[in-house]
């Protein structure tokens, strides 16, 4: 019983084993044949093997058997394996070995021949550690006539067309086969782009329509179709021709036959060029006739646009005029004013008509132009062309030039006059002013008149007066105030009328000092344009007329004064600040004045004043702080004048120079009343350098140095002379006398 166990637990593990052993057997294998292949074309037999042990490469070795015995024909590991009849083949290259995989090669033969009907065997030695599986296969090539033809137009050569854009053409192709086979053509039409072709539409061995990449909304369009014909013919036909169809076409034959595995297989393919075709771009022109245009409002604008084609044939132009606030606007940005089908259908306008003066130009007329019709006007056409199931094809399109366009107002002739009807002797008097519109001319119905009101202020100074707005109308009347008197407006202290057509008014209830100045209107003139809105077109403005009445304090202005407002540097600069009076004279010693001097260092005044110096009216004066060697001082040298002095000017002393004077009053009770800062307008300094004086002391120093360097350089000489070359003269005497006594003796 114990034996028994033990044979029936280990009958278990041998099942496995056997099991794991079968499932590694060695296979090999080739396609299912028959292959038929046709005569003279390139073979290629694939052979693999799978579940092997041993090394990833394996070798293959193939034979070839036409009844039983097997010939020898190529090996990838023996060089010595092939047979001599196959020796001369395999060494040309005509039979080769190709291996795409560690486990899979194929046999090529190129060029094949009847004689290479039969059986071919892939065999793989063993590398196993037990013998199982297959260690070879068979396939049978079965070698058939070449009965495919490809052929184009009956000439030998491919034919030339030249056609236009738009244009429609068909290409003739004839393929037929006589191999007693059951095989299906597929035929594709090509067009060389560059240097390679590119399929246009093919009718597959399968029956099927096949477009190309990029033909495929074409083709569902119906612009390119492959027709069928008697005779095994295949017809392209394409419409709308246009650039891109141009080029060699060509139609690629190929023949197809089903395995014995049920797969279609490609046993052979042909081509012939069937023509060339070149498509000639439609040229078009269009240009408005006339060049920049000024026309006077309520006129006509009168435009041309011209078109020329070389299309010849049968076509229609189709035009449309736009309308742009910009030169650079796109067809998308622009207004359409009108347009002209292929038809000669123009859409509707009151004001606006087109019309076709002949063939080629087309004509836009605006009637009563308005100032809103100052633009820039274009063109644009487009022809089209009929195709042959009675629809049409643009086939061109183009935008002219923009034309300028300027439409001049009607400005109205008139006049306006401003007078003061009431003028006030003593504040609080009442002020009128009307502002009348006079010799008016040529003013139709669609002009309107409005007005403006303006306060120009007299200032102490010699600043530059600005204008206020004190109130001003809209076009449909409406009176918009301004900052000046908005508050008194409001509460009726002053009041703006229209008394007539011709005449506006201004009247101030209770004249106070500050409404003392000058003042003037302005009249608009105002155009109503065919949208009944309305167009400033003109501005008049009236002459001034000044309110001013005598008052009890005199009217203090200050101004700058200098003899020599150029100096040269580390020279005195003098500057005066003078003021004057008008009205009621004062005594000295009723008034008195606040003097600030100040300096913007630039030629405009763009940067903030330096306050230089200041003198007060008890006499004290202040000076800030200064960078450089210059000084300053600040006097008194009459009631009137006070005087800046800068002593030593340098660079940085240039600029422009001003006072603001602080007048005060004492009046009849012994009081000091301050009046408002008055501001004078500046002088420019400009501090240049004397080019001798900055050269006089360095020059005189030079001299001297050089005079005592040389007078020192002859005394050393001297004392060289003296003492040094006095021993050697000496010692050259000695000699002298020694070299005598020898002689002597």
């Amino acid at each position: 019983m114990g034996h028994r166990g033990e044979r029936a637990s280990c009958l278990p593990l041998l099942l496995l084993l056997l099991l794991l052993a079968f499932s590694r057997a060695r296979v090999v294998r080739v396609p299912k044949g028959p292959l038929i292949r046709v005569v003279g074309t390139e073979v290629v037999i694939p052979c693999s093997v799978s579940d092997y042990d041993g090394p990833s490469e394996q070798n293959f070795d193939w034979e070839f058997s036409r009844e039983t015995d097997f010939v020898r024909i190529v090996s990838t590991w023996d060089s010595t394996f092939t047979s001599e009849e196959y020796q001369k083949r395999v060494g040309h290259g005509d039979i080769k070995l190709r291996r795409s995989s560690n486990d899979a090669v194929e046999l090529v033969i190129r060029n094949i021949q009847p004689t290479d009907q039969g059986r071919y065997k892939c065999s793989t030695p063993s590398t196993d550690a037990t013998v199982q599986g297959n260690y070879d296969a068979e396939v049978q090539v079965k070698v058939i006539s070449d009965g495919l033809s490809v052929s184009g137009s009956k000439a030998r050569s491919s034919m030339s067309l030249r056609l236009s854009e738009g244009d429609s053409f068909k290409l003739r192709c004839s393929a037929v086969t006589t191999s007693l086979e059951h095989t299906h053509l597929h035929v594709t039409w090509q067009i060389k782009s560059g240097s390679t072709w590119q399929d246009i539409l093919s009718l597959t061995h399968e029956g099927k329509f096949q477009p190309g990449p990029g033909y495929e909304e074409r083709y569902r369009n119906g612009d390119i179709r492959l027709d069928t014909g008697a005779n095994d013919t295949y017809w392209l036909s394409v419409s709308q021709a246009s650039s891109v169809d141009g080029g060699a076409y060509r139609c690629l034959v190929s023949e197809w036959v089903r395995g014995a595995d049920s797969t279609w297989q490609k046993i052979q393919e042909k081509s012939v060029e069937i023509a060339s075709v070149a498509v000639q771009r439609t040229a078009l022109d269009v240009v408005i006739s006339t060049s920049n245009v000024s026309v006077t409002e309520r006129d006509s604008l009168d435009l041309t646009c011209n078109i020329t084609t070389d299309r010849s044939g049968i076509f229609q132009a189709e035009v449309m005029w736009y309308f742009s606030m910009s030169p650079d606007d796109t067809l998308s940005d622009a207004q359409v004013l009108l347009s002209m089908d292929r038809d000669s259908v123009v859409s509707d306008s009151t004001l606006i008509s087109l019309s076709h003066v002949d063939r080629n130009s087309y004509r836009l007329l605006v009637r009563d132009v308005d100032v809103e019709d100052s633009g820039y006007y274009f063109c644009h056409a487009a022809v089209w062309v009929p195709l042959h199931n009675g629809s049409w094809h643009k086939v061109v399109e183009r935008t002219s030039a923009p034309v300028s366009v300027v439409v001049t107002a009607l400005e109205p002739d008139y006049e306006v006059f401003l007078n003061a009807s009431k003028t006030p002797k003593f504040s609080d008097d009442p002020t009128e002013l009307n502002c009348r519109i006079t010799n008016s001319q040529d003013t139709k119905a669609n002009i309107r008149f409005t007005v403006s009101w303006y306060y120009r202020p007299r200032l102490r100074s010699d600043d530059v007066v600005t204008e206020e707005l004190m109130a001003t109308m809209d076009a449909d009347w409406t009176l918009l105030l301004g900052d000046r008197g908005r508050e008194r407006t409001q509460k009726g202290e002053i009041i703006f009328s229209k008394k007539a057509v011709d005449t506006f008014s201004l009247r101030i209830q209770w004249t106070s000092e500050s409404d003392r100045g000058d003042y003037f209107c302005v009249i608009s003139a105002w155009s109503r344009h065919r949208n009944n809105s309305w167009v400033k077109s003109k501005d008049v403005s009236s002459a001034s007329v000044r309110i001013f009445w005598a008052t009890q304090g005199p009217v203090f202005n200050v101004s700058v004064h200098s003899d020599s407002p150029t100096i040269y540097q580390g020279e005195l600069a003098d500057l005066l600040c003078i003021v004057t009076m008008e009205g009621m004279a004062l005594e000295p010693d009723d008034m008195s004045f606040d003097v600030s001097w100040f300096a913007v260092r630039s030629f405009a005044l763009d940067r903030e004043p330096i306050l230089l110096a200041s003198l007060d009216r008890r006499g004290i004066v202040m000076q800030s702080r200064r960078n450089g060697s210059s000084d300053l001082s600040l006097e008194r040298i009459s009631p009137l004048e006070f005087r800046l002095r800068v002593h030593g000017c340098e660079d940085h002393d240039f600029g422009n120079h001003y006072c603001v004077v602080t007048p005060w009053v004492r009046s009849a009770t012994g009081v000091w009343q301050r009046e408002p800062d008055i501001k004078a307008k500046p002088i420019f300094l400009s501090v240049k350098m004397d080019v001798l004086n900055a050269f006089k002391y360095p020059l005189l120093i030079g001299i001297g140095l050089a005079t005592v360097i040389g007078l020192l350089s002859c005394l050393i000489g001297y004392c060289s002379s003296r003492w040094c070359c006095k021993k050697e003269v000496q010692e050259t005497r000695r000699e002298r006398r020694r070299l005598m006594s020898m002689e002597m003796d």
